[in-house]
């Protein structure tokens, strides 16, 4: 991990059990979300997520305290990668007020190879009624979206690219490559999910946003996950 300033480590046996903290400070609060753990609570499941596991975090086991932690963003519950709440609600206001310049790139191993290796897809994007999304030409009915990529490796049948999330829609990256006949391995919903990766092939690799108190540029960097290396051999 790569970061422009010092940050303080909690203690190993205080960090919340499954989910890395990469910084912490008294207003921020940066961690590596696993494959599988939901970010925030659904109406099912309302434990097994980041945020309930943070806010138990920095309550310290103690329910009556005042203290917790606030949604900035969100990853898909597929996606592993960074993840950034805030320790307050003017840290939170400052952080989503910012949002658009805040640099957010991800890797992904999908199908195949492309035939532009570097470029960038836009469309609007919708979504229906059984929570699928996908691309429209209505814009009355669709946001635009911007994914910018880049091919890093080729092997297997599969390639690595690096990918600069400009918007973030829901399943943004995901609706995108699978419309380009190019699936996030590992995608069962909008992919084949043949079996090569038992998780999807999704990780939010860097961030970089100004701290909101201190205004210094903060830059965290998780590097390629085992699994993807393991994967393209």
């Amino acid at each position: 991990m790569n970061q422009s300033n010092k940050s303080t480590r909690p203690a190993r046996k205080h960090q919340p059990r499954g989910l890395p903290i990469l910084h912490e400070d008294k207003d921020i609060i940066v961690v590596e979300k696993p494959a599988g753990l939901l970010t925030i609570g659904t109406e099912r499941d309302k434990s097994r997520t980041a945020h309930y596991l943070l806010n138990d975090y920095v309550r310290k086991g103690n329910p009556k305290s005042r203290n917790r932690v606030y949604v900035v963003h969100r990853l898909d519950q597929d996606t592993s990668g960074i993840l950034l709440f805030a320790k307050s609600e003017q840290a939170k206001k400052f952080l989503q007020e910012h949002w658009s310049e805040t640099d957010k790139h991800y890797l992904a191993i999908v199908h195949g190879k492309l035939n532009s290796k570097e470029g960038k897809i836009s469309t609007c994007l919708a979504e229906n009624a059984a929570q699928r999304v996908y691309s429209t030409s209505d814009s009355t009915k669709g946001k635009l979206s911007h994914t910018a990529y880049k091919v890093l490796k080729e092997s297997k049948g599969l390639s690595l690219l690096e990918i600069q999330l400009l918007t973030g829609r829901k399943h943004q990256i995901r609706v995108h490559f699978a419309e380009l006949d190019h699936p996030i391995v590992g995608d069962r919903k909008y992919g084949t999910g043949d079996g090569r990766s038992k998780r999807l092939a999704l990780h939010a690799k860097s961030i970089s946003f100004i701290h909101p108190f201190n205004k210094r540029p903060m830059v965290f960097d998780t590097g390629m996950p085992e699994d993807f290396a393991r994967l393209l051999g």
